[in-house]
């Protein structure tokens, strides 16, 4: 994509993020939800904090099931861990996916495996989270019916199984050498890897459902466990959609649509939607830790060299 148009995306995803962000936090209020976030119990936090690693820890999982070149589990979640960094808190800037390709390839050499293993562990990411949504939707329907988002998950899973289809048949792109290459990496993988991949994902999705849950009662949150795991998978879905940076804003947004439909105080809602996200940055600090280590060996090596 030209910078030109890469900016003017940018900036219409910050307009959205910021409109939502805007409308939530007037509605609930700054400092009422800011009083709220305050008084959560911090072994809650840490808690969810906890949760958020074990959870990139089993994303590694995954992505290493993927991977041909002979690298330890220590060394991919190394990597996630930076990826998730720049995704967290550089959200829009640089892209954690692009810079786990980038740290893949100097460890391997091989950019293709390393482009096509992340789109893999991403797609059957995206793959069980579609699934829970669409086991939770029936459930949450009731919720649902006077959002207007009622037909938005069919929608949504209806088109993701098109473009699937479309992408992998007619093989998009197949004429560019680098995606050709990324295609024949695709043809090796078994079915059950790719099962095994989709099983990683579920834990992933649990491990997610019980760190919004952990949160939620480190701000005395009355609502049920059942309900969390029907209502995360939807927001978690609504927050992939690419009209927002990271999905701020369209994940507040939900999270006091769907709980608000259960009772809650928007400043409740706001305030644990926050609260979980700032249990996320916490854990991707150890990717700045990674980030740093990283760079640190780089520049020895290469003052090593230069003598």
């Amino acid at each position: 994509m030209k910078p030109g148009k890469k900016a003017l995306l940018f900036i219409l995803k910050l307009s959205v993020s910021g409109s939502l962000l805007y409308y939530v936090l007037r509605k609930a209020g700054i400092a009422n939800v800011l009083g709220t976030i305050g008084g959560i119990h911090p072994a809650a936090f840490m808690g969810a904090v906890a949760l958020y690693l074990i959870a990139q820890l089993v994303s590694s999982m995954r992505w290493r099931l993927l991977v041909e070149s002979r690298l330890g589990l220590k060394k991919f979640y190394s990597l996630y861990l930076l990826g998730s960094f720049f995704n967290t808190i550089l959200p829009g800037l640089v892209g954690g996916d692009a810079v786990k390709a980038y740290y893949f390839y100097k460890q391997t050499g091989n950019l293709a495996e390393g482009a096509a293993s992340i789109f893999m562990e991403r797609y059957l990411g995206f793959i069980a989270l579609l699934l829970v949504a669409f086991m939770a939707y029936p459930f949450g329907l009731p919720y649902l019916r006077d959002t207007g988002l009622t037909w938005f998950l069919p929608i949504l899973f209806g088109g993701f199984v098109i473009a699937s289809f479309v992408f992998f048949t007619f093989r998009i792109g197949r004429r560019l050498r680098f995606l050709e290459d990324i295609y024949g990496y695709f043809e090796r993988y078994r079915k059950t890897t790719l099962a095994k991949g989709v099983l990683l994902s579920f834990g992933v999705q649990g491990l997610t459902v019980f760190a919004v849950y952990t949160i939620a009662l480190g701000l005395h949150v009355a609502v049920s466990l059942p309900l969390f795991f029907i209502f995360v998978p939807l927001i978690v879905t609504f927050s992939f959609v690419p009209i927002s940076i990271s999905g701020i804003g369209l994940r507040e947004a939900s999270f006091v649509l769907l709980f608000g439909s259960v009772g809650l105080a928007p400043q409740t809602a706001t305030a644990l939607s926050f609260a979980w996200f700032l249990s996320m940055a916490a854990g991707s600090l150890t990717g700045l830790v990674e980030y740093l280590r990283i760079k640190k060996g780089a520049t020895i090596k290469g003052r090593a060299g230069t003598k």
